[in-house]
């Protein structure tokens, strides 16, 4: 398992062996001393998520408030391009995005630290996405951006009636959650990284559900 940091910190991708025969296939969706050693603390799961989208579907962006929701999220049928957002005001790379393509082909992982944002669209008729979550789903820390917002200009697949969420189409602008407030600063990110990391260096991890 190859584990790999992207441009925005906080982010990563994750690329398993796979090893095939006759029967099939085997890889290792997650593996814990791995994503410890990468990443610096282990991931603790709270909860398990699967969502089946057609093509035309975006889903996101996302993110939760401090303490925050690490994801893990991986496309187990078709493919979809899952595109992250730097949401953390005062960030080198705030605002930035990266977008890469899972599929149950390449069998990748992204790995989302907490204070990022996410979402992601279908590249086939249908798929199935998994994401591991460091923390049970709360409404009063959701966090909503328009994945449609100008400034931001992510690259969603094109030629398509778009479906999102009533939530979705009416959320603000990543300039209007800033103004708002509702965004995390990157110095408190980095605490709470530097808190699971000093966790996890001395065997007292835990999730917070």
């Amino acid at each position: 398992m190859e584990i790999h940091q992207l441009e925005v910190d906080g982010s990563f991708l994750i690329n398993p062996q796979i090893f095939t025969d006759d029967r099939g296939l085997f890889l290792e969706v997650f593996n814990q001393p791995a994503f410890h050693k990468a990443i610096g603390h282990p991931l603790s799961v709270a909860q398990v998520n699967c969502s089946l989208s057609r093509r035309g579907t975006i889903r996101g962006l996302h993110a939760t408030a401090l303490p925050g929701q690490a994801r893990y999220v991986t496309c187990a049928q078709g493919a979809i391009v899952d595109i992250l957002v730097d949401i953390r005001v005062g960030s080198p790379t705030y605002g930035k995005h990266v977008a890469v393509t899972l599929s149950a082909e390449n069998r990748h992982a992204l790995y989302l630290a907490e204070g990022l944002a996410h979402g992601f669209a279908p590249l086939t008729e249908h798929a199935t996405v998994v994401y591991l979550c460091s923390s049970t789903w709360s409404p009063e820390g959701q966090i909503q951006i328009d994945p449609l917002d100008e400034e931001l200009a992510l690259p969603w697949p094109q030629g398509q009636r778009l479906l999102l969420s009533e939530k979705d189409r009416v959320a603000p602008s990543l300039r209007e959650a800033a103004e708002q407030g509702m965004l995390p600063t990157y110095a408190d990110c980095k605490a709470r990284y530097a808190e699971l990391d000093g966790l996890g260096a001395h065997g007292e991890y835990a999730f917070t559900g």
